[in-house]
């Protein structure tokens, strides 16, 4: 079983995502979904130079475990598979127990290896024919090649049992065509075993919130990397690359800015430009004039209306908006080793301090404002980033959609049921998809063999600086979401704009700066129209149902919109 730790994990995790369903379907996807643990394993250990992308709503530590160890018993597996074969082989290539099939010379093992090999290769392996309707076995009939095709290893697999028993009732000497193929049903049925064991007892519902936390092997690579992971995943500091910005948080959702020149309203008073090296009189009024708008002073009106929103949710409803989460990050390109990015506190501070209002082209700050629908399968993510330097007021609101787990990730629940399987249902399930699964075992067993050797000889930990490219969440998303979820993140990004459009709003006008081209603004992006304040012309409005009016000058210069 693999290893624990502690129920909670280092310094930088964020405990509420530990026991989240998403990370409980992602913990069981390594078992169902060979080439998504082939992934996580490349992203976490054969890149060990790129650091973990922002773990959004799960713990990615406990998904590396299970497909490490996943990976390792299946090749255990393939090891003794493998002896099996060479047996064989060699038993058929001396003739020993193995005649050739009648009438075709043909070795009993590269018979039996072509039922593997088609079982592998055709979609659904050779059980599937029992699963087939009367419509597609008339379509079969046919020749109709799309039909055919889940008839295909079933018919192989007759095929050559039929050749056993026909060399058999001939006389000849052809055990080992059916003593090996029996042999190779044991190691299969155990590995099954043993993930259905792993599925009741750590990773069921019942089971995988009392169950500690998994943790990586113990060895100097992983201790390495699972402390590199904790410190990373749900740090407020995370490194990017110019090319590939916001990994982890999804596909962006209807982004947009807004750039706008501060003016003050008619009779307020113009903020005054302190010389730097001249130092105030003892009589002098340091508060004198109104100070210019900073971006921090935005993020700070901001927040309290998004935690309002939190608050106000959590008392008359139940909706997903109850667990607002609200965080400040701030993102640097890649430029120095993994292992000497540091994540203590007190640097991170100094860093979104320096950051925010900074407006620079490579460390960026964000609010970023998290909330994680049906079950943590639909997580909507704002990023807002605010400056004010030069005169300008500029506004960035980045949403991002991570979609749902894939749903035949959920297998676990069926595996988990109670069921009443006997020794005869078990035995022959073994013995129909022994072939094909045999075969995904040398696979996998070939895979692992180059993913070890290749991580050795590369030494990742000493390779060129990267920023992640992938998250484990975004590598277990289906494309595509429900009509219902899409309703759902159209609300709540809406509805955060909103707020955030409200705080703006508000520092504006505690400023005493005009605020009326920015609600046009907003009117036309809540409408999912595009405005644009300033060009020969007037506005233009673009979108369904969107619409744009001229602002006048007179309406302009007043602060008002038509």
């Amino acid at each position: 079983m693999p290893g624990q730790s502690e129920a909670s994990p280092q310094q930088g995790a964020a405990p509420q995502h530990i026991r989240s369903e998403a990370t409980r379907l992602l913990c069981a996807g390594v078992y169902f979904d060979v080439q998504f643990r082939r992934r996580v394993i490349e992203q976490l250990v054969e890149h060990e130079e790129r650091p973990i992308a922002p773990s959004l709503g799960i713990d990615a530590l406990p998904v590396l475990a299970h497909a490490l160890y996943a990976r390792r018993r299946e090749a255990e597996t393939g090891l003794v598979l493998l002896a099996v074969w060479a047996a064989f082989i060699w038993l058929g290539l001396a003739g020993v127990g193995s005649q050739m099939v009648l009438p075709v010379p043909i070795p009993w093992f590269l018979a039996y290896g072509l039922v593997c090999l088609v079982s592998r290769s055709v979609r659904g392996g050779p059980g599937a024919v029992f699963t087939l309707g009367r419509a597609v076995l008339k379509e079969a009939t046919r020749g109709r090649l799309k039909a055919v095709l889940p008839v295909l290893p079933f018919a192989v697999s007759f095929a050559y049992w039929a050749a056993v028993l026909f060399t058999l009732f001939s006389g000849a000497d052809a055990w080992a065509a059916v003593v090996f193929p029996a042999l190779l049903v044991p190691p299969l049925w155990a590995y099954r075993a043993h993930v259905v064991s792993v599925m009741r007892h750590k990773l069921s519902r019942g089971a995988y919130a009392r169950t500690p936390r998994e943790k990586l092997p113990d060895s100097e690579q992983y201790r390495r990397i699972g402390a590199a992971i904790d410190r990373e995943q749900h740090a407020s500091l995370a490194i990017y690359d110019p090319f590939r910005p916001f990994v982890g948080a999804g596909e962006p959702y209807q982004p947009w800015s807004f750039v706008m020149e501060l003016k003050r309203r008619a009779g307020q008073e113009q903020p005054k430009r302190l010389d730097p090296t001249r130092r105030p009189g003892p009589g002098a009024d340091a508060g004198a004039g109104a100070a210019p708008l900073t971006g921090r002073e935005v993020i700070d009106l901001i927040t309290p209306r998004l935690e309002a929103l939190r608050t106000s949710a959590a008392a008359s409803s139940r909706d997903r908006l109850r667990g607002l989460e609200i965080d400040e990050m701030v993102y640097l390109p890649v430029g120095a080793a993994r292992d000497q990015v540091t994540y203590e506190p007190d640097a991170v501070r100094q860093h979104l301090d320096g950051a925010v209002g900074e407006g620079g082209e490579a460390r960026r700050h964000f609010l970023r404002v998290r909330v994680g629908a049906w079950d943590e399968q639909v997580a909507v993510s704002l990023l807002v980033r605010v400056h004010t330097q030069g005169g300008m007021l500029v506004l960035e609101v980045v949403p991002h959609v991570l979609t749902p787990v894939r749903p035949e990730f959920k297998s676990v629940d069926v595996i988990t049921a109670p069921t009443d399987d006997g020794l005869l249902r078990e035995a022959v399930r073994g013995l129909i998809t022994s072939p094909a699964a045999g075969c995904a075992a040398g696979i996998s067993l070939i895979h692992t063999a180059v993913s070890v050797f290749r991580t050795w000889l590369t030494l990742p930990q000493y390779a060129i600086p990267d920023g992640p490219a992938t998250s484990v969440r975004e590598l277990g998303s289906v494309p595509e979401i429900s009509l219902l979820q899409e309703m759902d993140i159209s609300r709540y990004v809406k509805t955060l704009q909103d707020r955030i459009a409200s705080g703006v709003r508000e520092a504006l006008r505690t400023k005493g700066y005009e605020t009326g081209e920015f609600e046009q603004y907003v009117i036309n992006v809540n409408g999912g129209g595009v405005f644009i304040g300033k060009m020969s012309g007037g506005a233009v409005a673009s979108g369904e149902r969107a619409s744009a009016k001229q602002v006048d000058a007179a309406a302009e210069a007043g602060g008002g919109r038509s």
